[in-house]
């Protein structure tokens, strides 16, 4: 959803993109290393340091490929390790809000499971040769829900980042879903 968003932001980050001097890769490690920071902070409760730390790392993120974009040096091993970092970085974000006390080890598992597996499931379905790029909450939505429930719980005072994990596991799912859905209309109208 939020993806329909990239042509406005191309707009401001490619202007930015093109003065930075440095391979994409190196961006894509500095992203995944700010992402198990931030996760460490959760362990710790810091929410604000860890919360700060999930922007900081999506801002690299995005980064990283405007990067490579605009210098000509995308390649095949730059998305594959851009594609493995995004999902460390989530797994580490997660497990630093169980191990924070956030939310319990289940449910925890459970939004883990359902982030790699909107990947999976898209990368998956890419291979057969049908767009993947379908469902309510990619990567970005799920980060955006993530950085409000911890926001909130923050300003309230209350534990809303176990709604906004749980919000996180639904969506998630529901993703898995839908993409597995347009996969079988795709193959089913091809055949």
């Amino acid at each position: 959803m939020l993806n329909r968003l990239r042509p406005q932001l191309k707009v401001i980050i490619d202007p930015v993109a093109k003065r930075i001097p440095v391979n994409p890769n190196i961006l894509t490690i500095l992203g995944l290393i700010i992402s198990i920071a931030s996760g460490y902070m959760f362990s710790q409760k810091y929410l604000l340091l860890g919360v700060s730390l999930i922007a900081i790392g999506g801002i690299v993120d995005i980064l990283d490929g405007a990067v490579a974009r605009n210098h000509s040096t995308r390649t095949p091993f730059g998305g594959i390790l851009d594609s493995t970092s995004d999902r460390f970085s989530d797994a580490f974000i997660l497990i630093g809000i169980i191990y924070g006390g956030y939310v319990d080890w289940f449910i925890g598992a459970l939004a883990i499971v359902a982030s790699l597996s909107v990947s999976y499931v898209r990368a998956r379905v890419e291979v057969e040769g049908i767009e993947g790029n379908v469902g309510i909450a990619e990567r970005a939505e799920r980060l955006v829900i993530l950085i409000m429930g911890v926001l909130l719980t923050y300003v309230l005072n209350s534990n809303v980042i176990y709604y906004a994990v749980i919000l996180i596991v639904l969506l998630g799912y529901l993703t898995v879903l839908q993409r597995l859905y347009h996969a079988w209309r795709q193959l089913k109208d091809n055949n």
